[in-house]
């Protein structure tokens, strides 16, 4: 296929958290609002005057000072973010909005906090006058005593400190302008996306994922012009002749930012249709709906309770309903099989990953590839082995199933 106009410019975009448009933004006089996690909700950060980045830490291999910090037996991601924060790559950040989920990444929000104790010292990891970091809890269930007690931290936590810390407008004006532009990313990203589901698409899964990333880490409103021309120019893209792939996969799992994982599965003949992993587009990119009554703020806790398939839920029907959306989704995609893969000593989807290795294929008769992987691929030859494999598996599947 013909190469995309912007992708190189992507790929840029994404060497480091303090990209080009963030700069920009920031000269502009815009406040630059980090957070790491879905339940923290990225339409919040982007409210008039601020911009939103999830935070990520590309080409981080040997995080041997974080480590230092925080134990070499704990995910290599919070390891990752902390070390490139010691070396200063988030100093542009004016504030980071933290959530109460993976633990990880608490223990790597803890250490950037201005702690203000007599007792302790604060190491003033983020070089930044008007830093601050903002902790919020995030219920465990999803029913609307949840809905309440989220819509009450973000209230507080977020809207209130946003407020008070940079005089950020947080009126439901402001919030229906923030999920107006929300929406409009949403439905782009969504429509690139719909081009996987052809039977010869005409987008690959590593493109997509390039696209996913740099509408999370990119201020919107200057990222939005790029992403329009890429559907313009998607639209009469042609595919290949021949399909360059030999079968489809949804990858799921754990925090996933490298789209380099994703170009590695493709280049041992499994072309990635979807997405259904922290960092994804699957969850992140469903529009917002405000009903009827609802506020703007209100319509927010909701949705992002509502849509998230976060293994932190841990009622029965909860985790049932997550292989059922796998499930779903391989068959929404025309995929073959599934690869679900999860970050070393993630604790949520170390057990996640196992169950849905099992229950996939035995209640659906789906093909399931289960991995363990570190943040940073260093292990590719191993990786790689295990992919070929399974396209092999898969396959052979299809041939004795006469497709």
């Amino acid at each position: 296929m013909r190469d995309l106009k912007h992708l190189i410019y992507f790929e840029n975009l994404l060497k480091e958290a303090n990209n080009e448009l963030v700069k920009k933004a920031k000269e502009e006089g815009k406040f630059a609002l980090g957070y790491t996690c879905y339940f923290m909700p990225e339409v919040l950060l982007d409210l008039p005057g601020c911009f939103s980045v999830r935070l990520r830490a590309p080409d981080c291999s040997s995080p041997d000072i974080a480590t230092y910090y925080m134990s070499a037996r704990v995910c290599h991601y919070g390891r990752s973010l902390f070390e490139r924060a010691l070396e200063g790559g988030f100093n542009f950040l004016d504030a980071q909005l933290a959530t109460e989920t993976c633990t990880v990444t608490c223990r790597f929000q803890e250490h950037i906090q201005q702690k203000h104790l007599d007792s302790v010292k604060d190491m003033r990891v983020i070089d930044n006058d008007k830093f601050f970091c903002e902790f919020m809890d995030v219920p465990f269930k999803n029913t609307e005593n949840d809905y309440q007690y989220y819509h009450d931290q973000l209230e507080y936590h977020v809207l209130g400190k946003l407020k008070e810390n940079l005089g950020v407008d947080v009126s439901d004006k402001a919030l229906k302008a923030a999920i107006k532009q929300h929406n409009e990313v949403s439905k782009i990203i969504n429509e690139i996306g719909d081009f996987r589901k052809l039977d010869n698409p005409t987008i690959t899964g590593y493109e997509f994922h390039v696209i996913q990333l740099v509408s999370l880490v990119c201020p919107k409103y200057l990222i939005l012009p790029y992403l329009k021309e890429t559907l313009k120019e998607l639209k009469t893209r042609k595919p290949d002749e021949k399909w360059p792939f030999r079968c489809k996969v949804v990858l799921a799992g754990s925090e996933n930012d490298d789209p380099y994982f994703t170009e590695l599965i493709e280049s041992c003949g499994a072309e990635v249709v979807c997405d259904r992993y922290c960092y994804g587009a699957v969850e992140s990119r469903q529009p917002i709906e405000i009903r009827e009554g609802e506020t703007p703020l209100k319509a927010i806790a909701r949705h992002y309770l509502e849509t998230s398939n976060c293994p932190r839920f841990m009622p029965q029907n909860e985790m049932r309903a997550r292989k059922q959306r796998l499930a779903e989704l391989v068959k929404e995609y025309n995929a073959d099989g599934i690869i679900v893969c999860s970050n070393k000593f993630c604790e949520y989807w170390s057990y996640e990953r196992v169950i849905d290795s099992f229950v996939l294929n035995r209640d659906y008769g789906i093909p399931v590839c289960s991995i363990e992987k570190e943040y940073i691929n260093t292990a590719s030859g191993q990786l790689r082995t295990r992919f070929q494999a399974f396209v092999e598996s898969v396959e052979i599947k299809k041939i004795q199933e006469g497709k």
